[in-house]
């Protein structure tokens, strides 16, 4: 058994994003030190939700194959070199899926496998199958399924039992689901011709380099405001709101002189800021939780 060809076929540092923020919507449902039942449902969610991603990123590297194969940076991935066969690959998604479900539905609680199955759905067939290949805004409309993680982690503990955990939770897939645009267009401007020799209507082919660059700063600034609104609501306290405010500037600052930058991987720069912004607003978001502030310094 090629390990690494599995291993490769999940999407390891993608999923890796995905988890970690799955994991932070499990904490931030938890009002103070998690009790022994709390670990256990987000331990188990974790799995559960890690084994989802995983067989969603190998059902789109089997529907990609021939995208995947015309394009440098994916020509290397195991299905197009061989590593594995289409068949082995589908029957590894497929069992990834069902243990997933499974310990979803037994082990946590049947709301979080639900919320999890329409995940997997939607990325793996709704936006990898149609949305991809049919609309430069696929990334848009398909980023919801990618922007889920937070809600899969809260439900975990919670269930989603009440209004109050949709509302903080579905503020945490908002931030992801205005963050993916200029995420992956940014990346996208710098592959755009592997796009374009593969077919696939990302914006930069679609419309050109430039309206992709206004497009990211408007969606930037658009993010800026967003990650403002767990704070507005109560949800977090000065240390997520200050910052948000730094990381959501040089993001803003980012967008702004990819308008016009210094060279051609300049916008790889801003790929490679959007991953780490990400990363360590949601760890704000965690670390505030747990160090309770007042909500203004004179309060």
């Amino acid at each position: 058994m090629n390990f690494k060809a599995y291993w490769s076929l999940t999407k390891p540092r993608v999923v890796a994003l995905i988890v970690f923020t799955a994991l932070v919507g499990s904490l931030m449902a938890i009002d103070g030190m998690p009790t022994a039942e709390e670990w256990r449902r987000t331990i188990v969610g974790f799995i559960g939700i890690f084994l989802a991603a995983a067989s969603a990123a190998a059902i789109n590297q089997i529907m990609d194959q021939r995208i995947d194969a015309k394009m440098a940076r994916t020509s290397w991935r195991p299905l197009v070199v061989g590593g594995v066969s289409t068949r082995q690959a589908m029957t590894f998604a497929v069992v990834l899926a069902v243990l997933s479900m499974v310990i979803l539905y037994f082990f946590v609680n049947p709301m979080t496998a639900l919320l999890t199955f329409l995940s997997l759905i939607g990325y793996a067939v709704i936006y990898t199958v149609y949305l991809k290949r049919a609309t430069p805004q696929n990334i848009v409309i398909g980023g919801l399924a990618g922007a889920a993680p937070p809600l899969l982690g809260w439900s975990a503990v919670t269930g989603m039992q009440n209004e109050w955990d949709w509302e903080h939770a579905l503020l945490l897939v908002l931030i992801i689901f205005i963050w993916t645009p200029p995420h992956f267009w940014a990346l996208a401007i710098f592959r755009r011709a592997d796009y374009a020799k593969a077919m696939v209507p990302m914006l930069p082919v679609t419309h050109g380099v430039t309206y992709t660059r206004w497009q990211i700063l408007f969606y930037t600034v658009l993010l800026f405001v967003v990650t403002l609104l767990p704070w507005v609501f109560g949800m977090s306290g000065l240390i997520y709101l200050i910052g948000a405010v730094a990381l959501g500037l040089g993001f803003v600052y980012y967008a702004y002189r990819l308008l016009n930058p210094p060279d051609e991987l300049y916008s790889m720069k801003v790929f490679g800021y959007s991953i780490t912004y990400l990363i360590v607003m949601f760890a704000l978001l965690l670390v505030d939780h747990w160090i309770v502030l007042p909500r203004s310094l004179g309060a």
